[in-house]
């Protein structure tokens, strides 16, 4: 055990030395002016890639992905409307029959 803590000392401390001057050099201006332009660069292209895949796939006639999400968004707005209109329509059947009205889900 002897010679994992002293392991484990001086990785700490090679560790904090190293941070601080990796900090340091991560807000430098010289490394985030780049570093920004890259990731805009990367961003565009993956937009543009993405536009150039959904045209593909519309040309094709397929639904895009932002197709299908909304469909399903549809979906579930109508499933959730049935839902409630199956619960109102027990309630008053119950009410007609002078019955209790079911629990609710």
């Amino acid at each position: 055990m002897i010679g994992w803590e002293s392991w484990k000392k001086g990785f700490d401390a090679w560790e904090d030395a190293t941070a601080k001057h990796l900090e340091a050099w991560l807000r430098s201006p010289l490394v985030l002016g780049p570093g920004g332009a890259a990731l805009t660069a990367a961003m565009r292209a993956k937009r543009a890639a993405d536009g150039a895949l959904d045209a593909w796939w519309s040309a094709v006639g397929l639904p895009t992905r932002r197709d299908q999400e909304r469909a399903m968004h549809a979906l579930n707005q109508l499933q959730s409307r049935l839902i409630d209109l199956e619960e109102t329509l027990a309630e008053m059947r119950a009410q007609q029959q002078g019955l209790q009205p079911p629990t609710k889900r």
